[in-house]
């Protein structure tokens, strides 16, 4: 028999029995459907996720930071990621460009509006990664040294402004910087007001003693750093500048490695403010005493440490390459291509679960298409002895049977896939509305891609010939002459 004839045949004894056949094809339908439904939105959530890392470069960008305490050894020097750090990461192969993550806390004064927020220091070069591409309004600054900034749109939303009205604005900076020459100064003005009562508190016939000297000298050195520590923290200078806004970026996904300041200041113009002093984060202070950089007069050239450093990469050299050089130069490093990969893994058993729910429901459909065939092969014994008295071997009589089977799975599977998408897109619209009345940006959360039509389509087909399979077997091994006689 020709595919035609097995068409006809097929078809026409499908629509004969109306009811059974649509009662059949509805639970290939209901599991291709569900099936599809379940995989588009696994297939949706990660076309999103992939959508944003591409969107933010994220793919290309490495964060780098100091090693652990736990992970030194005694014998082994200590990798500081400072400006010397800097250096030698720009020279490992496959990084194109290095910036540390250099944030400090100013008040930002902008017409009648006083605000505490943070300021971060970027090279212009960093503007132009993906990162930091995401500009709403104006443009980036042009150079290090230009007094110009950039604000995000949590600045306008909190001054009530549009992305285009704050371009052009002046803002004043200011910081509070804490220095060594206001420490020391309030140790010389402590030291005149109790100079005179400590004279007479000394009894000088005992400084020959060497326990009494000691006392006196501790008890000296504690009030000194006792003045020293409110000149220090509560004294500090006052730190201002003016500056141009030139853009307005977009509002950045809050995550926790991605670390995007409100104000980003010119690399070079920031430094007027660090070399001035120390701000108010503590680990500044540490970071001075810990490297030998305390006591260095302000405005010098000190190589200060970094708590991150963000590594852009060729995006033609693979990711654990790189990754493993800065391990052995001694840094941590976190790779959002590493993440991604484990999500993509997560994904897989997350589609395979969903896969296996609609396999199930696919399976409980192919037993209603066992039940047919073989309802079909007692009512169509006549039919099967007069096709082999006229010539039909028995896999003729197969290849029918599961062609028939075949063209159930393959009508459930097709409207199955049509069923599935509409399911999606109700689903996507609901989704899509609860995220506009909790304020949410819109996402799509389903998908349909063409990997996923083609499975569900073979999956369909697959399991209606299977099931087919027996049926069609026995169909096969019907005696004809026992078949004609009983009609």
């Amino acid at each position: 028999m020709i595919w035609r004839d097995l068409l006809s045949i097929s078809t026409g004894n499908l629509w004969r029995l109306k009811l059974r056949s649509f009662l059949t094809i509805s639970g290939v339908v209901i599991a291709i459907a569900a099936f599809v439904a379940m995989l588009s939105f696994g297939a949706g959530n990660q076309q999103l996720i992939t959508e944003q890392f591409n969107e933010l470069g994220l793919f290309t960008t490495m964060q780098v930071y100091p090693p652990r305490d736990k992970d030194k050894a005694d014998s082994v020097r200590e990798a500081v990621l400072d400006d010397d750090a800097l250096e030698v990461l720009s020279r490992v192969p496959g990084v194109d460009l290095v910036y540390p993550f250099n944030s400090f806390k100013v008040t930002a004064g902008l017409e009648d509006t006083t605000l505490e927020i943070e300021a971060q220091a970027l090279p212009a070069a960093a503007l132009e990664t993906r990162l930091f591409s995401q500009l709403k309004a104006g443009s980036f600054f042009s150079h290090d040294s230009a007094h110009q900034v950039m604000v995000t749109e949590d600045i306008t939303d909190t001054l009530g402004l549009s992305a285009d009205s704050i371009i052009g604005r002046q803002i004043i900076l200011s910081v509070q910087a804490a220095s060594i020459d206001s420490g020391l100064a309030y140790i010389l003005k402590g030291e005149r007001e109790r100079m005179e009562g400590r004279l007479k508190e000394i009894r000088f016939d005992s400084l020959i003693h060497d326990a009494y000297r000691r006392r006196v000298f501790y008890g000296e050195m504690n009030e000194a750093f006792k003045y020293f520590l409110e000149g220090y923290m509560n004294h500090r200078n006052l730190i201002s500048d003016t500056f141009t806004v030139c853009g307005v970026l977009e509002k950045m996904s809050r995550r926790r490695r991605i670390q995007i300041r409100p104000v980003i200041i010119p690399a070079f113009a920031a430094r007027h403010f660090s070399v001035s002093g120390f701000g108010d984060n503590p680990a500044d202070l540490f970071n001075a005493l810990k490297n030998g950089t305390f006591f260095v007069p302000s405005g010098d050239s000190i190589s200060r440490s970094y708590p991150q450093v963000t590594l852009n990469l060729n995006p033609h050299v693979p990711y654990e390459t790189v990754s493993d050089s800065v391990e052995a130069l001694g840094f941590r490093t976190f790779s959002f291509a590493a993440q991604f990969k484990e999500i993509s893994r997560f994904f897989f058993y997350f589609d395979m679960f969903l896969g296996i729910i609609g396999l199930i429901a696919l399976i409980t459909a192919s037993l209603g298409i066992v039940n047919t065939m073989v309802m079909s092969i007692i009512e169509r014994k006549r039919e099967i002895g007069l096709l082999k008295s006229l010539g039909a071997d028995e896999r003729d009589i197969r290849i029918l049977f599961l062609f028939e089977s075949g063209v159930i799975g393959a009508l459930g599977a097709t409207t199955g896939i049509i069923f599935g998408w509409l399911i999606t897109r109700l689903a996507s619209l609901v989704a899509r509305t609860i995220m506009v009345r909790q304020g949410l940006d819109e996402m799509e959360l389903f998908a349909l891609p063409g990997w996923l039509v083609l499975t569900a389509f073979l999956f369909g087909l697959t399991v209606s010939l299977i099931a087919g399979f027996y049926p069609a077997s026995r169909a096969a091994r019907v005696d004809p002459v026992e078949a004609l006689r009983n009609e």
